[in-house]
């Protein structure tokens, strides 16, 4: 009997699967190893709201490239349709979408990674993933079908992860326009009484801020 695999969540690997794209096949995660990887779904081609989000996204496709990251698209629509929709945003809004798009007719896909809408049983939601370069997924994001995303957010998410991963970091609300410290980052706190010394030293010598020894930042 087959094992009975339930819904990746964050900090798991991406499950391996082997999908139709617009660009041929592709095997997740291994095809993206060594990239960030932002893996959206739509609930269907033709639709409103999802264009938008295909325009905005391949407006911003350069930027992402630069950060690293690779785009992937998925709706249980065929490949066909993808295609033609595609060929409908390059010929009539002037944006030729760049990055593939997984053609999960059957749902198969959808349903491994919990991205069919439960009240419907076919659409899929508005779902991301954002998968790091070992594999692992950092973030999941869910929208509802009448609110489009924010594809700046998904490239401040992108440059927080980075940020947090090069220098052992936390990051801030609203980064980098955070209301108390700005463009600064957060000092994970402390966690034993010599910690505590050294914090208060870091913060004597200028090498820190505190609001208090638990509380600290730095510009990085």
């Amino acid at each position: 009997m087959e094992e009975e695999k339930g819904m990746p969540l964050i900090g798991d690997k991406f499950p391996e699967i082997k999908v139709q794209t617009t660009h041929g096949v592709k095997n997740l995660p291994d095809d993206y190893k060594g990239k960030w990887l932002i893996l959206f779904s739509h609930p269907g081609d033709f639709t409103p709201v999802c264009t938008t989000e295909f325009y905005a996204f391949q407006k911003r496709y350069g930027t992402f490239r630069e950060l690293n990251t690779e785009l992937l698209g998925l709706s249980i629509d065929q490949v066909q349709s993808h295609l033609k929709w595609t060929e409908w945003i390059e010929e009539n809004l002037g944006e030729k979408i760049e990055f593939p798009i997984i053609a999960d007719g059957t749902g198969k896909v959808a349903n491994r990674i919990g991205l069919i809408h439960a009240s419907s049983g076919t659409a899929t939601v508005r779902a991301v993933f954002i998968v790091d370069p070992k594999s692992i997924i950092r973030a999941i994001l869910y929208y509802p079908a009448e609110l489009g995303r924010n594809m700046d957010e998904f490239i401040r998410m992108i440059k927080g992860f980075q940020k947090s991963d090069a220098e052992g970091v936390a990051i801030p609300a609203n980064w980098p326009n955070n209301e108390l410290i700005k463009d600064r980052v957060i000092v994970p706190p402390a966690g034993t009484e010599n910690a505590i010394k050294d914090r208060k030293e870091k913060e004597k010598k200028g090498e820190i801020e505190c609001y208090d020894w638990w509380l600290c930042h730095k510009k990085i």
